[in-house]
């Protein structure tokens, strides 16, 4: 049984006040409407319908019935007629969260072509560093960096973030230049801990097989990432963050890269919305326009296996602290 043609034939009947009025405003033959009503009762164990030789009446369990067949079949319709106008010029209002700095280095500077693309949208666009609750906050999707948890949120992997060491050559003049990750023990650093936990993260590094995790001392920590940057800038320490928040401060010799032989964990950027929730056309393209942006950037772009592909398929993930 088609449920949905089921639930068309029974408001059918219903409104005709008969089976024979109803078969022929649908143009089905009497006995597949009939047929339709008996297996639609028999699936919900509920008589909907009173008949006799002269009318058709509908009980209260029927009454109840129709009018949620009216509302989802409402829905089923407004939702092929949003895409069908949609599909070529998606519209309305677009809430999306995203972390401060990679908004202001990547995404906004990038929205102008965004919006030649798709007109008859309007984004509001939250910029924080603090992970917001999807649902709760009204926000439609929302990208965040760092390796996620299962949870009813789904997630695709639409970038990788990696990571420079560096200090203003004012601080390094003052305090010279670390040649190990234990020298930073004797230096003041930067520090950031989570908006959500207040946890300060430690640093790692990575040399030829050889890992160091290490607590760095310092003097002041934050928990927004421009803000971040510009404690580096103004020689308060050692600091650790995005190539891509760092890497023109270096080329204009506002910063210094220390430590350049070792590496640092880069972290996933994933792109997440909830599950439960219709993914209307403005969020489909925005997230494709979104992937496509960072497939583009040197600094984002997922860089697989030369054995393995990457792949665009979303699973079920959430944020991290």
């Amino acid at each position: 049984m088609n449920k949905l043609q089921a639930m068309e034939v029974f408001i059918q009947v219903v409104d005709a006040g008969g089976f024979s009025r109803a078969a022929e405003n649908m143009q089905l033959p009497k006995a597949t409407v009939s047929t339709l009503i008996q297996q639609l009762e028999t699936a919900l164990s509920v008589k909907l319908l009173h008949r006799t030789t002269r009318q058709v009446t509908v009980t209260a369990d029927g009454a109840a019935y129709y009018e949620r067949c009216l509302q989802i079949l409402t829905d089923v319709k407004e939702a092929e007629e949003s895409l069908s106008r949609t599909r070529l010029s998606p519209s309305g209002r677009l809430r999306v969260d995203t972390p401060t700095g990679l908004s202001s280095e990547i995404l906004v500077p990038a929205l102008p072509a965004f919006f030649e693309r798709y007109p008859d949208i309007q984004l509001e666009l939250g910029c924080s560093d603090r992970p917001v609750d999807l649902i709760e906050e009204g926000v439609d999707c929302a990208v965040r960096g760092g390796h996620l948890v299962d949870s009813t949120l789904i997630a695709r992997r639409i970038g990788v973030l990696n990571f420079l060491t560096c200090a203003a050559p004012a601080y390094l003049e003052k305090y010279g230049t670390p040649q190990h990750p234990r020298d930073l023990a004797r230096h003041r650093c930067v520090n950031y801990f989570s908006a959500k936990t207040g946890k300060i993260y430690d640093w790692d590094f990575n040399r030829d097989g050889e890992r160091i995790e290490v607590p760095m001392p310092g003097v002041i920590a934050l928990n927004d990432s421009n803000a971040y940057v510009q404690a580096g800038l103004a020689g308060l320490g050692v600091i650790q963050m995005t190539d891509y928040l760092l890497h023109k401060h270096v080329g204009e010799g506002r910063m210094v890269q220390v430590l350049p032989d070792w590496s640092t964990d880069p972290l996933p950027v994933h792109i997440v919305y909830p599950q439960n929730r219709h993914l209307s056309a403005k969020v489909r393209v925005f997230v494709e326009w979104v992937a496509e942006l960072f497939d583009s950037h040197p600094a984002m772009r997922i860089r697989p296996p030369a054995h393995a592909s990457a792949t665009a398929a979303p699973t079920l993930m959430m944020e991290t602290a």
